[in-house]
């Protein structure tokens, strides 16, 4: 399902969703209590089921956790303010529960699964194979999607891994005349210009290492 739009948006979705309001509230209170309790993966799983299962409840919840003026305006002038109202008391009252809806809403409009959106990572050092070691962690919303340790070199494996999946991704659009949205070329031309920031930094420390005798004790 599209963003709300068209004529019978967003009464649509929101007039199924009132007839189940008592029901859905159970479950986003349920979802809140799973959350506090760090099981973000179950919360992730349950808004899905809730995104297959029921459209117009799961449309309702995310866009009302959008809190949009726009989305309220909209059902006070296809509805009226009282539905309005219970829409805002949502977003007031389960603000936590923004980022899995809103994740699960990026998945089905961009079909994408998981989507990160940061990596925390440790750096420490191994005197048995003398070099440091790095442990990072992607994580989607609060979901951690896994965690690894490696060597300086291993992580560059996988960057490079995920440098030459980028590139063919390009060289497909590029292929089929497929066009790049304006702010998905914009992001790519700001992490280019990181990314060669970071490679600049890491050919002066490799320099500099080379320069650096070994201890051979």
């Amino acid at each position: 399902m599209d963003d709300v739009d068209g004529e019978e948006m967003p009464g649509a979705i929101v007039e199924p969703f009132l007839e189940r309001e008592e029901g859905a509230r159970a479950l986003l209170r349920e979802l809140e209590r799973l959350a506090v309790e760090g099981r973000h993966e179950e919360v992730r799983e349950r808004v899905r089921d809730l995104a297959q299962n029921n459209e117009s409840v799961f449309y309702t919840v995310a866009f009302s956790l959008t809190n949009s003026r726009q989305f309220f305006g909209d059902v006070e002038a296809q509805l009226d303010v009282t539905a309005a109202d219970r829409l805002r008391d949502i977003a007031e009252t389960f603000p936590s529960l923004a980022e899995p809806f809103n994740i699960v809403r990026t998945e089905i409009a961009e079909d994408r699964h998981n989507p990160v959106t940061d990596t925390s990572y440790t750096v420490t050092y191994h005197h048995a194979v003398e070099s440091p070691m790095v442990t990072y962690r992607p994580r989607s919303g609060d979901v951690e999607l896994y965690e690894s340790s490696g060597t300086p070199s291993e992580l560059l494996g996988v960057s490079t891994d995920l440098a030459a999946a980028t590139t063919d991704a390009l060289d497909v659009a590029l292929e089929n005349d497929y066009s790049v949205n304006t702010e998905e070329l914009s992001a790519l031309i700001d992490r280019r210009e990181e990314l060669e920031t970071e490679l600049s930094k890491l050919r002066d420390q490799l320099d500099e290492l080379r320069r650096t005798p070994v201890n051979d004790e």
